[in-house]
């Protein structure tokens, strides 16, 4: 759903938008064995069990369950909280290109991130000259709000001074634009540079398509 107001500012999902991110990327590096490294994937380290992270539960916390769950693996398990920034991979391709050129020409960026607040603020650090750029960041382990739950929407949009008609929101999953457009927000679910760029180029922003 689109709104007849013409955006003006954008709002960007920070994972497999910003940068790549997979747990991969960290247990290859400690795991040789592929099959067993596709295991601990799959049963150990879940996506839904970091997901606790990002809802706002302490490391320490989830932690301790899992270990308790898998003791074999209390050293693997170990490693995310402190080693969590090596899961980040490099930026997606072209998208640092397009923030740039967005805040060169006056476009007002926002992020809504499910992110842990104890890992996001070393990563916001380290990628300061990104998120520099960007006037404010909601981040769902700070606010225990996850996408794609309207809440955090409504929160941001507060936050941003965003009336929804007034913000494009760009985002990997296919459940965090379908909860964004619900709201009236534009909403474009993000593959690629190459099909964003004239995306936001009809919608009226100044970029390049």
């Amino acid at each position: 759903m689109q709104s007849a107001e013409q955006p003006t500012a954008v709002i960007f999902d920070v994972g497999r938008v910003l940068y790549d991110w997979d747990p991969r990327f960290l247990y290859r590096r400690l795991i040789e064995d592929d099959r067993a490294l596709d295991a601990f994937l799959a049963d150990v380290l879940t996506h839904d069990w970091h997901f606790q992270h990002d809802a706002g539960r302490d490391f320490a916390d989830t932690s301790a369950e899992l270990i308790a769950r898998f003791p074999q693996h209390r050293e693997l398990i170990g490693h995310w909280g402190p080693r969590f920034l090596d899961s980040i991979g490099d930026p997606m391709p072209g998208m640092h290109a397009l923030v740039e050129e967005l805040d060169a020409r006056g476009v007002p960026l926002f992020a809504i991130t499910n992110f842990s607040h104890e890992f996001w603020p070393s990563f916001r650090a380290r990628e300061a000259a990104m998120f520099d750029r960007f006037r404010d960041v909601v981040v769902s382990g700070d606010e225990k709000l996850v996408k794609p739950d309207p809440a955090i929407y409504r929160l941001a949009l507060d936050r941003f001074g965003l009336r929804p008609g007034e913000a494009v929101f760009i985002d990997d999953n296919a459940a965090n634009i379908e909860a964004a457009a619900a709201m009236g927000i534009v909403a474009l679910h993000f593959t690629d540079v190459g099909t964003l760029r004239p995306q936001l180029a009809g919608l009226g922003l100044p970029v390049a398509a």
